[in-house]
């Protein structure tokens, strides 16, 4: 008999296995599925795995496709879809592991999640009633040690039911309202799953709602004057103290006020200096927003990589809502702990040789987790991304050590003519923590000369620039997420996922967000004959009950049965409109299809559209008059291929729009004899002469492959002759040859 300790991924029991065992862990298994036995202190004890989610909920009925519905179980992972089908083997080994156990620990992430997670093992897999539970902020041998040592006796139950409710809530809005909507458009003579949920409506309405103030934002003219100057050998440049003239007759009267003016002098100086405190830990939202700043890592891929680092023992849990540290993390252990590699050796022994040390706490808490620190355990490899994510959150959490930053800020008012004009700059006096978070600290040096009044301004230029107010921007996949946390809308670990789903479903497009038709047609739908499914009143409400249920003040059984009675109310107002709805939405669908799959005219034909069309053998671009018109050209086959909007400047044929996973958007011409595919000059002759054999290139990489002329749609490049052993390629100028063109034309 043995204690059986549930971790949450095969990777986190490993650890936690190493960390325990006085000696070295056996490990156990078969078909890629193991555990581990350890003995610590007299304790024997099997440390076993789930692989996130081993149970789901599940319609009690089977599959009979109705709504609304209510009456749920959880049900084995592996028995609800094909993709989850790899979980039996991890549950199975549970099952078996359970019947010699003679106590039980949960080792699973101390959130929400964990504990569902957790909770349906030690229920269902194992038959038991409750459990231990270990509680940790790290995967580090001394947190593991303390966690294990200082268990808490049972589950965490406000915990696992507010969890559970959360399941239950997602399931009772998501399935019965996206039922709702799919059935409607069967109804209207087609078939589309389409999906809402209690999160996702309101979320989309967010998007929906700035999309048509951009679209429905009327600009105003108006005018600014600069003037291009020189000080004392320093250029300098100034705009009139009205900044904005909504008048052009106001604008034109300066302008000629100042007409040949050559000389103008200083009028009046002023500086100002500003502290800047050090910037608060990382919570996740915060992480996500700087790493789409710095890095333009999505949200989604953020979390991602910080799980795996969390994971591998490199840094703290990640989905926590704390800007606090505590200095039972161990400040100086951590410090001492990344003196040891290279890249921050310097900065972390200058914090180490501070009187005390003290983080800047932001605001916000957490009841489970601190702010996101890195644990100071050197990592043993790293792929580009990961590097990037774990620098930043490395450098965030030295910087909120360090000393106040001072600013100071310098106007110059220039007198020319009676006009003044104003120049101002702003530089670092004392960099403080600036010196830690490079090279992300986002801020802009831009140092005036020192002069006093009446110095002489040499004046190079005047001139009046004619602008427009422009409308408000987008919401990035970061700024999204800041305005559902701010709306107290999903969870921490949640909003990457639902910002997600509404790009594949089609309803927001781009990388500054823009709602689709789909999207603002779909909303409309819903605003207008069942407009409680995108309240997020109702939705931040539940979020609020949730809340009271983790902290014991509120009942799950009550929650559940007003979100029925809500969701009831609603499927029935919807029904009424069914067919209306059904058809609202199939139109929606097919104007956005045919908008996302069109290129532009046929350039042969002239009459019908190019469209992007899926063969056997991939993507292509065809003419929809087939089969009058047979006109075809091929498409890349590892990329999401879009229509640019556009046609060829050159050529006229569509532009086309090529995305590929973690490089950036490319644009090309569909017309593979597009001239702006051409090679000509020192280019052209030298990739002549390397394609005949003339001239041979050394791979750079493998250093044995030689460079070789190779073809694709957007044209020619050097590649190594050692592919696909080596896959170092090279631009070769602007595109391909134009004999190379004509030669594949004949």
């Amino acid at each position: 008999m043995y204690e059986l300790i549930i971790t949450e991924k095969p990777n986190a029991a490993k650890r936690i296995a190493e960390s325990l065992a006085d000696g070295k862990p056996i490990r156990e298994g078969k078909d890629g599925v193991y555990y581990y036995k350890i003995t610590h202190g007299k304790n024997d004890i099997v440390v076993a795995c789930a692989v996130g989610h081993l149970y789901g909920l599940a319609q009690k009925e089977g599959k009979k496709w109705n709504f609304p519905v209510f009456d749920i179980e959880w049900t084995p992972s592996f028995e609800m879809s094909k993709s989850s089908r790899f979980t039996k083997k991890y549950l199975d080994q549970i099952k078996k592991l359970a019947k010699e156990a003679k106590t039980f620990t949960v080792a699973t992430d101390y959130d929400v999640e964990g504990e569902v997670i957790g909770m349906n093992v030690i229920k269902h897999a194992c038959r038991q009633k409750d459990a231990e539970r270990m509680k940790f902020s790290t995967l580090t041998k001394p947190d593991i040690v303390e966690a294990y040592e200082q268990k808490m006796k049972h589950i965490d139950w406000g915990q696992a039911y507010a969890g559970e409710t959360r399941h239950f809530l997602d399931w009772y809005n998501g399935i019965n309202y996206s039922r709702a909507l799919t059935s409607s458009i069967k109804k209207a003579g087609s078939f589309k799953l389409m999906s809402t949920g209690r999160v996702q409506g309101p979320a989309l309405k967010i998007i929906v709602d700035r999309e048509k103030e951009i679209r429905a934002f009327k600009p105003v003219p108006f005018w600014q004057i600069s003037l291009d100057g020189e000080i004392k050998n320093s250029k300098v440049e100034a705009w009139h103290r009205e900044d904005k003239f909504w008048e052009k007759e106001k604008a034109e009267k300066v302008m000629a006020a100042v007409k040949g003016a050559k000389e103008a002098k200083v009028h009046n100086t002023d500086k100002i200096q500003f502290r800047q405190q050090p910037p608060v830990p990382f919570d996740l939202t915060t992480l996500q927003t700087e790493s789409y700043r710095c890095h333009h890592i999505s949200p989604k891929e953020t979390l991602q990589i910080a799980q795996e680092l969390y994971t591998s023992g490199l840094i703290s849990y990640p989905r926590t809502s704390s800007q606090q540290l505590s200095d039972k993390i161990g400040f100086k252990k951590i410090f001492s702990e990344l003196s040891r590699q290279k890249e921050y050796a310097a900065l972390a022994g200058e914090l180490l040789s501070k009187h005390g040390l003290k983080p800047n706490d932001g605001k916000k808490t957490d009841p489970a987790h601190p702010a996101i620190y890195p644990t100071g355990i050197a990592p043993k490899e790293f792929n580009q991304r990961e590097e990037k994510v774990y620098d930043l959150i490395v450098k965030r959490f030295m910087a909120t050590f360090g000393e106040v930053a001072v600013r100071e800020t310098m106007t110059i008012e220039i007198d020319c003519k009676l006009e003044i004009f104003i120049a101002k700059g702003t530089r670092t006096v004392e960099e403080g923590w600036h010196r830690f978070y490079r090279p992300y600290v986002n801020i802009e040096e831009e140092e005036l000369p020192a002069v006093v009044k009446g110095d002489k301004v040499s004046v190079k230029k005047i001139k009046m620039d004619a602008k427009e107010t422009q409308p408000p921007k987008r919401y990035t996949p970061a700024s999204i997420i800041r305005e559902l946390e701010k709306r107290n809308l999903g969870t921490k670990a949640t909003r990457s996922e639902i910002v997600d789903t509404l790009f594949q479903r089609g309803y927001v497009d781009g990388k500054s967000i823009e709602a689709t038709n789909l999207g603002i047609k779909t909303l409309e739908t819903l605003e207008k004959h069942c407009p409680k499914i995108v309240d997020e009143a109702l939705t931040r409400g539940f979020e609020e009950d949730m809340e009271l249920i983790r902290e014991g003040k509120e009942k799950p059984e009550q929650v559940l049965d007003k979100a029925r009675k809500a969701i009831t109310e609603i499927i029935d107002d919807f029904k009424k409109h069914e067919k209306e709805i059904g058809k609202e939405l199939l139109e929606a669908n097919i104007e956005t299809r045919d908008a996302m799959s069109t290129l532009g005219e046929c350039p042969k034909c002239k009459e019908g559209q190019l469209q992007i069309r899926k063969g056997k053998f991939g993507a292509f671009a065809a003419c929809n008059k087939y089969p009058d018109c047979k006109t075809t050209f091929s498409l890349p086959g590892n990329a999401i291929i879009k229509p640019a909007g556009k046609m060829c400047e050159t050529c006229s044929f569509p532009m086309v729009l090529a995305i590929k996973r973690a490089t950036k958007p490319m644009e090309f011409c569909l017309n593979p004899k597009c001239p702006t595919k051409h090679v000509e000059g020192e280019a052209g002759r030298e990739a002549k002469a390397v394609a005949k054999g003339e001239v041979e290139k050394e791979c750079p990489s493998c250093k044995e492959g030689k460079l070789v002329l190779r073809g694709s749609i957007y044209g020619k490049f050097y590649g190594c002759s050692n592919y696909p052993k080596c896959k170092h390629t090279e631009k070769l100028a602007d595109g391909p040859l134009k004999e190379d063109f004509e030669k594949k034309d004949k």
